[in-house]
C-alpha cells in the first residue's frame, strides 16, 4: 500500500463525489474520477517527459489552492518524493531547502514565479508554472492510464519531506515514508471522525498539513477545500463553512481568538455544520476555551505533538473539554492524553519517567516517528535517540496521564538562578479581557540575568496600560519574581508560517549583539 493507491480506490468507490471543492463563489469542484485522471496524467508526464525517477524529490511552492492535491498525487504515483514548501520562504531559506532536498524540479504558480527565479538560476533547477499553458498542454498530452510506477512503490519508500519553519536555525527536512504517514493518517481519521462524507476546509498552510489533513482525507475519501492562509478573516471563514457544508477544519489559537472576538454572535449559526474543529500549536487559556465551547458547541479537539511525529502525540478530545467544563476546569490547561499507536512519556535527564506533579521533557515513540532529518545525521542523532523523539518541551503529567506543557525548555527565563516558564505568565495575561495575544520573553538584566517582558496585542476596541497589566499579574497567583517588569504593545505579534507566535523573533530584538546563555 502507498498513498497514491488512495486516489484510484476513491475513484472506484465514489467517482462522482467531490474530491476537491472550491471556496470561491463559482462553486467549482473536482470529482474523484477527475482527480484520478489528472494525477495519472501528471505522473506519466513526470516519468515520460520530465525524466523523474523513483526516489527523486519534486517540490511545490504555492499558497493554498486545490492543485496542491493534484501535484502531490502525481508525484506520489510517479514514485517520487513530495516536498511541499511554504510560500513565505525568504531567499536564504529557500536556497537552503533546495540544497538539502535537491529536487529534480519545482512546481509553482504565477504569483510565486518571481520568488523562485533566483534559486532556480543558482541551482540550475527546472521550474514549471502550473498556471501556464505549457503545464496544461503537458497534462493534455500525457496518458490518463494508471502509471506502471504506482504499484512499484513500497510502504517503506520515501513519501514526503516536511520542512520546519526554521525558527531555530536552518530549516530541517523531516522525512517520512508511506508506512509512517498511512499509520498516522489512520490515527488522525479516528481522532477527528473523518470519513468519506466529510468536507474538510484547510485554513492553515498546506505544507504544514500534509500529515494531519491531506493524507487522512485521501485515505478516507473526504472532500478537501483550500482557503488562503493569509489574513484570516472570521466572517469570510464562517461564510465558506456554511456555503460549502464544511464538517471539519483546523485553526491555530490566534485564529480561534479572532473567531471568538470578531465574528458577530448573530453569525454563529453559520458554523453549526462543524463536527470537529481542531486546534493546536500553542495553548488556549481555559477561560477562553470555555467561551469557545459555549458559543460554537463541543466540537473542539486539541492536538499536541511536533512535525517530527507528524503532529499528533496527545489529544484533548471533545469529551475531555466537556468534562473540564463540567467538573475539572484544569483539564482544559492540559494537552490531553496519548493518542492511538504512540507512546508519550515525561522523563528526567536519565530518561526515567517522572512521577505525577514533577517536571521533565516530553518524548515520543511510535510507528509514525520520522525516519530522520533528510541528509542531516547530526541533528537526527541529537533529537531521535534509541527510537525516542525528544521534543524539547518541559511538562508535568497527572495520575490520569493528562500532560500539562510548562514551556519549551529553550524558552525558560533564568532570573536570579530560578527557571521561570513564560507560558505560566501568558496564561495569566490572557485572563485580562483586553488581551488578544501575548508572548512573554526574557530580556537582558544586569542584576538578575534576565528580566521579564510581555509583548501584548490588544483586542479590537480593547484598552489597557502597561501598569494595569503588570498589576493584573501581581494580583494573580504568580509569585512576585514572575511578574513582568515591562510590557510592550504591538498591533499584532509576529507569527511563523503556521500562524504560531514567533517568540524567538520577539526575544532576539533584545539580545542583538549579546549571547543568551
Amino acid at each position: 500500500m502507498n498513498v497514491g493507491v488512495a486516489f484510484r480506490r476513491n475513484a472506484l468507490r465514489w467517482p462522482g463525489a467531490d474530491a476537491l471543492f472550491d471556496v470561491g463563489p463559482q462553486r467549482r469542484s473536482v470529482t474523484w474520477a477527475e482527480l484520478e485522471e489528472r494525477t495519472n496524467r501528471l505522473a506519466n508526464a513526470l516519468r515520460d517527459r520530465l525524466g523523474v525517477s523513483r526516489g527523486d524529490r519534486v517540490a511545490l511552492m504555492v499558497a493554498n489552492r486545490p492543485e496542491v492535491v493534484e501535484v502531490l498525487g502525481g508525484v506520489t504515483k510517479a514514485g517520487a518524493v513530495y516536498v511541499g514548501l511554504g510560500f513565505r520562504l525568504g531567499a536564504t531559506e529557500l536556497e537552503q531547502i533546495v540544497e538539502n532536498a535537491e529536487p529534480r524540479l519545482l512546481f509553482t504558480d504565477t504569483e510565486h514565479l518571481p520568488q523562485t527565479a533566483a534559486v532556480a538560476e543558482s541551482c540550475a533547477l527546472e521550474v514549471w508554472n502550473i498556471d501556464g499553458a505549457p503545464y496544461a498542454e503537458m497534462l493534455a498530452a500525457a496518458s490518463p492510464s494508471q502509471p506502471s510506477s504506482l504499484m512499484d512503490v513500497r510502504p517503506h519508500d520515501d513519501f514526503c519531506i516536511v520542512y520546519t519553519s526554521g525558527t531555530t536555525g536552518r530549516p530541517k527536512g523531516v522525512l517520512f515514508d508511506h508506512a509512517r504517514v498511512l499509520a498516522h493518517g489512520t490515527v488522525t481519521a479516528l481522532e477527528y471522525e473523518i470519513d468519506h462524507s466529510s468536507r474538510y476546509l484547510l485554513q492553515i498552510p498546506h505544507n504544514s498539513s500534509v500529515n494531519i489533513t491531506i493524507v487522512p482525507c485521501l485515505m478516507m475519501g473526504a472532500a478537501l477545500g483550500f482557503r488562503d492562509s493569509r489574513n484570516f478573516e472570521p466572517r469570510g471563514y464562517a461564510e465558506i463553512v456554511e456555503r460549502q457544508r464544511v464538517s471539519h477544519s483546523f485553526l491555530v489559537p490566534t485564529q480561534l481568538m479572532r473567531l471568538l472576538d470578531r465574528l458577530p454572535p448573530v453569525e454563529d449559526a453559520r458554523l453549526k455544520g462543524l463536527i470537529t474543529l481542531g486546534y493546536g500549536s500553542s495553548p488556549i487559556p481555559p477561560e477562553r476555551l470555555a467561551d469557545l465551547v459555549g458559543r460554537f458547541g463541543n466540537v473542539f479537539n486539541q492536538l499536541y505533538g511536533m512535525a517530527e511525529i507528524a503532529s499528533i502525540g496527545t489529544m484533548l478530545r471533545k469529551e475531555d473539554h466537556a468534562r473540564g467544563l463540567a467538573e475539572r476546569l484544569e483539564l482544559l490547561a492540559s494537552c490531553g492524553q496519548p493518542s492511538y499507536s504512540v507512546a508519550v512519556r515525561v522523563v528526567d535527564s536519565e530518561r526515567r519517567d517522572v512521577p505525577p506533579g514533577e517536571r521533565g521533557e516530553v518524548i515520543f515513540g511510535g510507528p509514525y516517528t520520522m525516519k530522520g532529518y533528510h541528509r542531516d545525521p547530526e541533528r537526527t542523532a541529537e533529537s531521535l535517540r534509541d527510537g525516542w523523539m525528544h521534543s524539547g518541551d518541559l511538562a508535568e503529567v497527572d495520575e490520569e496521564g493528562f500532560i500539562y506543557i510548562v514551556d519549551r525548555i529553550k524558552n525558560l527565563i533564568i532570573r536570579g538562578g530560578l527557571n521561570i516558564a513564560p507560558a505560566e505568565i501568558e496564561q495569566v495575561l490572557y485572563r485580562h479581557p483586553a488581551v488578544l495575544e501575548c508572548s512573554v520573553v526574557g530580556v537582558p538584566d544586569p542584576g538578575w540575568g534576565e528580566a521579564i517582558l510581555a509583548a501584548v496585542a490588544l483586542k479590537e476596541g480593547g484598552a489597557a496600560t502597561s501598569k494595569e497589566l503588570i498589576e493584573h499579574c501581581r494580583s494573580s497567583d504568580l509569585t512576585s519574581i514572575k511578574v513582568p517588569e515591562r510590557v510592550e504593545f504591538m498591533d499584532a505579534l509576529p507569527k511563523n508560517a503556521v500562524g504560531k507566535i514567533a517568540k524567538r523573533e520577539i526575544r532576539d530584538k533584545y539580545w542583538q549583539g549579546r549571547r543568551r546563555v
